[in-house]
C-alpha cells in the first residue's frame, strides 16, 4: 500500500494530512483557494468540487460534491477538478464565461462553488433541450436542471443572472478534455490506511477485510458519503481512533431487481437510487428530490441515512411504508431484520458494533397507492418537521393493506400502527379518512422542539392523510375532503 495520492486538475499530489482532514482544508492547503468554507455542514455549496465517478455505463460522470464534508483520505486514488482546473483568466471555461458575461458573480465568494455545480450539469451526458421552447420553471431550453444548483447559495441574492448563465450554456466541444474524459472508466477504489496524530483512516480492499476489522475494532466509525460524520467533525470537533470507509465496497454498491424483492446496496448514493429506481418505485421517486440538495445526494447513501438512527431522516418513513427489511452483515454471517423493528431508541438500533448495513430490501409487488409528504420551513434543502409516507392497496374501494411511515414525531421513525388498523378493511371514503386522520394526529409523541410544536405536528399528521386521500380522489373517483392550506 503506497503513499495516498490524489489527482487534482490533472496533476497527481501526495495526500499528507491528518486522518480527519477534509478535502476542503487539504485543497486550500495546496493553494487551491477557490474552494471556500461558508457553513462547514454542506448547506451553502461554496466548497463544491467535481469528482470523477462511475456513470453506470462504463464511463465517467463529473459529480459535484461538498468538499467540506468529504475526508481527503477517502479520495485516495481518485480524480478531482476544482474551479481553478476548469479555466484561467485568459481562457475561461464556458460556465465561467457565461457567469461573467451575464453578471452572475457579485461578491464572488460563492462563485467557484456555483461554477463547479454548473459544470457538473454542463457535462451531464443525458442533458438535452427541454420540449418547451423556453423550458419550464426548473429546466432551461438547453436542458439545464436548476436543481443542480439547489445546494449553492448566493449571499448577494443574484440568482436571476446565475440562472440566465445556466440557461445560456451550450454543449461541450469535441476539444474539451473533461468532456472527452467521460468516455473512459472512472478510477477504481484504492485500499487506504492512513495513521496520523488525530487517528487512523482505513479503506479496506474487500468486504471480508472490513468485517474482520470491525470484529477486531467494534468501536470503529463507519463512513460512506460522510454527509453526517463530516458535520460532526467540522462543527462538533468529533474525532475517532478509527474511521473505516465502506462507500466503494462492491457488495454494498449494487441495485438488484428480482421477482419478489428490490435490493439496494447500503453504499448506493441517493442520486443513484433516484436515477435507477425513481420511476420503478414512485414513493422513492417522490422522496429523493426533497432530500437535502443535489450536492448532498451525490454522496449520501441509503445505508448511511438508516445507520445514524436519526428520527428525522427522510428515507426511513418511505422505507417503513414500503415494508423494507435491513440486511446486517458481520464476520459471523448475515441476518435480516424488519425496518419497523430496527430502531430501538433515540439514535439507537438493532445493529451491533461489529455489524454493518449491507443492503435494504423492498418486497414486491409494490403497493399501488403511495405518497410522501415532507413538512418543513423550506420546500427544498431543509430538515423535516414531519415526514409521512403512505402505501396502500385499495381493491373495490376497500383498503386491503396499509402501511404508514412517520418521521419527526417521536424519538425514532415509526409505523403508524393504530392508523393502519383503522384503515384496514374499511371503505376508502371521506368518512373513513376523517376518522383515521384523527387517529393519525395522535400517533407518536408527537414531540415539541425548535422546529415545531407538538400541536403543530399533530395537525400536520392529520392533514397529511386528508391530502393523500384528495390526491387519490381522481383515480378512485372518490368524494374529496377539505384540506386546510
Amino acid at each position: 500500500m503506497g503513499d495516498p495520492m490524489l489527482t487534482v486538475n490533472g496533476l497527481r499530489r501526495r495526500i499528507d494530512a491528518p486522518a480527519h482532514a477534509t478535502a476542503l482544508d487539504w485543497l486550500r492547503g495546496e493553494g487551491l483557494t477557490g474552494c471556500k468554507e461558508g457553513c462547514a455542514e454542506g448547506e451553502c455549496g461554496a466548497c463544491a468540487v467535481l469528482i470523477a465517478t462511475a456513470d453506470g455505463n462504463g464511463g465517467t460522470a463529473w459529480t459535484a460534491v461538498n468538499a467540506c464534508l468529504v475526508p481527503v483520505a477517502a479520495l485516495d486514488g481518485q480524480e478531482v477538478v476544482t474551479s481553478e482546473g476548469l479555466g484561467t483568466p485568459d481562457a475561461l471555461h464556458p460556465v465561467q464565461e457565461e457567469l461573467a458575461t451575464r453578471g452572475g458573480s457579485q461578491c464572488g465568494y460563492c462563485t467557484p462553488g456555483f461554477v463547479c455545480s454548473m459544470a457538473s450539469e454542463f457535462y451531464r451526458s443525458d442533458r438535452s433541450p427541454a420540449h418547451a421552447e423556453h423550458g419550464d420553471a426548473e429546466h432551461g431550453p438547453n436542458g439545464f436542471d436548476l436543481h443542480a444548483l439547489s445546494g449553492n447559495l448566493c449571499r448577494c441574492t443574484g440568482y436571476r443572472p446565475i440562472r440566465d448563465a445556466a440557461y445560456a450554456l451550450g454543449e461541450p466541444t469535441d476539444a474539451d478534455p473533461l468532456a472527452a474524459r467521460r468516455n473512459a472508466p472512472a478510477p477504481e477504489a484504492v485500499a487506504t490506511d492512513i495513521t496520523a496524530a488525530d487517528g487512523r483512516f482505513v479503506r479496506p480492499a474487500t468486504l471480508e477485510d472490513t468485517l474482520g476489522l470491525l470484529a477486531a475494532e467494534p468501536g470503529a466509525v463507519l463512513v460512506a458519503g460522510s454527509t453526517d460524520w463530516g458535520v460532526e467533525v467540522n462543527l462538533r470537533g468529533r474525532r475517532a481512533p478509527l474511521v473505516v470507509a465502506i462507500d466503494r465496497l462492491p457488495e454494498l454498491r449494487g441495485i438488484r431487481v428480482g421477482d419478489d424483492v428490490i435490493e439496494i446496496g447500503a453504499a448506493v448514493t441517493l442520486t443513484e437510487v433516484e436515477r435507477e429506481l425513481g420511476e420503478r418505485v414512485p414513493l422513492l421517486g417522490e422522496l429523493i428530490p426533497q432530500f437535502a440538495s443535489r450536492l448532498i445526494r451525490n454522496r449520501a447513501t441509503i445505508g448511511g441515512n438508516l445507520g445514524t438512527g436519526s428520527p428525522i431522516g427522510d428515507t426511513p418513513p418511505a422505507l417503513l411504508a414500503l415494508g423494507a427489511r435491513v440486511v446486517l452483515a458481520s464476520a459471523d454471517g448475515e441476518r435480516e431484520v424488519e425496518l419497523a423493528d430496527y430502531f430501538t431508541g433515540y439514535r439507537q438500533t438493532l445493529k451491533r458494533p461489529e455489524e454493518l448495513i449491507r443492503a435494504v430490501r423492498i418486497p414486491l409487488p409494490l403497493p399501488p397507492f403511495t405518497a410522501f409528504h415532507k413538512i418543513a420551513k423550506r420546500r427544498f434543502d431543509d430538515i423535516s418537521s414531519v415526514a409521512v409516507a403512505f402505501a396502500l392497496d385499495i381493491e373495490d374501494d376497500v383498503v386491503t393493506a396499509a402501511k404508514i411511515g412517520l418521521g419527526g414525531v417521536a424519538a425514532t421513525p415509526l409505523r403508524a400502527r393504530a392508523t393502519e388498523d383503522e384503515l384496514l378493511g374499511s371503505v376508502w371514503c371521506a368518512d373513513t379518512v376523517r376518522e383515521a386522520a384523527i387517529v393519525l394526529g395522535r400517533e407518536g409523541t408527537p414531540m415539541a422542539d425548535h422546529r415545531a410544536s407538538g400541536e403543530y405536528r399533530a395537525i400536520m399528521l392529520s392533514q397529511a392523510l386528508l391530502k393523500f386521500y384528495s390526491q387519490t380522489a381522481d383515480s378512485q373517483q372518490t368524494e374529496t375532503v377539505e384540506v386546510a392550506s
